[in-house]
């Protein structure tokens, strides 16, 4: 996998390390990024040495936004398609079978917020920010607002949406943006060690919940049982159901089958 504006590390650990890397231009997406990070996350996701994704930005911030210097001279149709690229990762990650977990240092702007809030799950340094300010510059952040709304209440959402401000990482806790606030000097370290942790679950058992998870969240509720109630019944006829519950049962650590 060679790419110029992101990186990849997978470690012996099946935790992989997906950087957005140009720390010059503040990771900002343009078109080769987007188009990269779009190809990494479906490469990882069909990895077997992959069963969790770390999400990071190089140097001083995790993601400022769309680079604006592709912004000018585009007509209307142009710019749905350019939009739509930029978007995309945010719409990719829900799909994937692989959890997402975005470690979020700096500031995440627009849509780098909207990464944020798409990814699975999220680590966030003490003195990180996060927001949707595109409406500083007369935009909108219309599509990052779509993972932000499913993780805070509506009005929180309209409110970050219309107000462009940066929330600290101790706001993002409180509004659910990110599950883990950390001192900036153990971000790196324990943003690992929880991947690491969530690695070692049944690999089956995880991709079956998140796809499960994200399908349910768009149906009426009873359906979403019946739905939910129909992945358990497919997970327990699984190889590591069994094993996992008799590995409790003699008490050993499971043995997983290859996701």
């Amino acid at each position: 996998m060679a790419y110029e504006n992101v990186s990849v590390e997978i470690g012996d650990d099946f935790v992989a390390v997906l950087t957005l890397n140009r720390p010059e231009q503040l990771n900002t997406f343009n078109t080769p990024l987007a188009t990269e990070l779009e190809r990494a996350f479906w490469e990882l996701d069909g990895d077997r040495r992959v069963r969790v994704i770390i999400l990071k930005g190089a140097g001083k911030v995790f993601c400022a936004g769309i680079d604006l210097n592709e912004f000018f001279g585009k007509t209307a149709q142009q710019y749905r398609e350019w939009i739509e690229l930029m978007e995309k990762p945010l719409e990719t990650i829900p799909q994937m079978r692989t959890p997402v977990i975005a470690q979020l240092h700096g500031v995440a702007a627009a849509n780098g917020a909207g990464m944020v809030a798409a990814a699975d799950l999220a680590v966030a340094a003490d003195n990180a920010r996060m927001g949707l300010t595109a409406i500083n510059v007369g935009l909108n952040c219309i599509g990052p607002v779509v993972p932000v709304s499913r993780s805070v209440g509506r009005k929180q959402a309209l409110e970050m949406l219309l107000f462009g401000d940066l929330i600290t990482a101790d706001r993002a806790l409180e509004m659910g943006l990110v599950n883990r606030v950390v001192p900036k000097a153990d971000l790196e370290s324990e943003t690992r060690r929880w991947a690491a942790m969530l690695a070692q679950k049944s690999p089956v058992a995880v991709q079956l919940s998140k796809k499960a998870f994200h399908a349910a969240a768009d149906m009426e509720y009873h359906q979403a049982f019946a739905y939910m109630n129909e992945a358990f019944a497919r997970l327990c006829t699984a190889e590591d159901a069994a094993e996992g519950i008799n590995a409790f049962k003699e008490k050993r650590r499971p043995v997983w089958k290859e996701c």
